[in-house]
């Protein structure tokens, strides 16, 4: 007989265990501490799903109510009057100028936020930068109110001069003409939701530049690039995504906040073609200013208004949570 043949086994009959089968396999071997927070963790994360379909149920049932009595158009009316026979109102204005206003905070945040960033991670002395990031941080702790108030008794009385520098200058476009009014306007909202977002945006963009591979600036440095080509071709491109990511969150609270503006803007329902002309809305400022007085068919179409900002604030949520899904270093998946 071939001794050949007598030692060699027969592989084992049926498909070969896989990857999942083996984790799954070590999963329910593991100590007993592992399996509560497991199931901990799971239902906690089921938790928070239930939740967000209460909150979006309860919505699209009182909106409903609402929606169905609406003599207007709902998406198009530029009219709010919820207390005539019949109601008529709209969000075209509130939609318009929640838009408009987290655009001018993105546009004025962002740069400022990502050159703060690089700022404390590239340029800046180890104990400067951690002066500067501590100062960030308590930006990021002062609540709405507390920047609603400053920005109405400071921020607002003091922005004349740009106004007027603007409307002599760039008036001539429209977008920046003004009527001498009060400049409780779109700009100056803007101004402050820039403020406000700007410390969100700076601690995220911070935290990705930090986690940019050491190997790959000291490569370009070795090459004989500058400190600034270091950033262009190494930082920037890596930290790109998350940048983008932390911008996206700074928008979801420019789209949200309510105090600040309730307190600095002027609002009425028209659209206006100049960003310094008092007036406009957004729904959040439109929600906190009147929710106290209606009655309680007009705290149902208020619902409906918050319906739609809610559906706006996901869909900028979950934009986010794609981009930071791809790329492995943010997302927390393995390689």
């Amino acid at each position: 007989m071939d001794i050949s043949t007598q030692n060699t086994e027969a592989p084992p009959p049926g498909p070969q265990p896989t990857a999942v089968d083996r984790k799954r396999a070590a999963r329910s071997a593991s100590r007993p501490g592992d399996r509560i927070f497991l199931g901990l963790s799971r239902g906690a994360g089921i938790l928070l799903l239930v939740i967000m379909a209460a909150i979006a149920v309860f919505l699209t049932y009182r909106a409903s109510l609402a929606i169905s009595k609406d003599h207007g158009n709902f998406l198009t009316t530029f009219e709010w009057n919820t207390n005539i026979d019949p109601p008529v109102f709209g969000v075209a204005v509130l939609a318009f100028g929640t838009i408009v206003s987290s655009i001018i905070a993105m546009v004025l945040a962002v740069p400022v936020a990502v050159a703060i960033a690089l700022f404390i991670t590239h340029y800046a002395p180890r104990r400067i930068g951690g002066t500067v990031a501590y100062v960030i941080d308590l930006l990021a702790a002062v609540p709405s109110i507390v920047y609603g108030l400053w920005g109405a008794l400071i921020l607002v009385p003091h922005m004349n001069g740009l106004f007027g520098w603007l409307n002599d200058y760039l008036g001539w476009t429209g977008v920046f003409s003004w009527n001498d009014g009060p400049p409780r306007s779109m700009l100056t909202v803007g101004i402050l939701l820039a403020i406000m977002i700007l410390p969100i945006i700076t601690n995220v963009s911070r935290e990705v530049f930090r986690q940019v591979p050491q190997m790959h600036e000291e490569a370009a440095l070795a090459l004989g690039a500058t400190r600034w080509e270091v950033i262009r071709m190494s930082v920037l491109p890596f930290g790109r995504s998350g940048v983008i990511s932390a911008s996206m969150l700074g928008l979801g609270r420019a789209l949200g906040e309510t105090m600040a503006v309730a307190t600095v803007l002027s609002p009425d329902f028209l659209i206006h073609a100049s960003l310094l002309n008092a007036g406009g809305g957004t729904f959040a400022q439109n929600i906190a200013s009147k929710f106290s007085e209606a009655t309680q068919f007009g705290r149902d179409a208020l619902i409906a208004s918050g319906l739609v900002l809610f559906v706006i604030t996901l869909l900028v949520n979950g934009a986010a949570r794609l981009i930071i899904a791809r790329r492995a270093e943010y997302s927390g998946a393995n390689a």
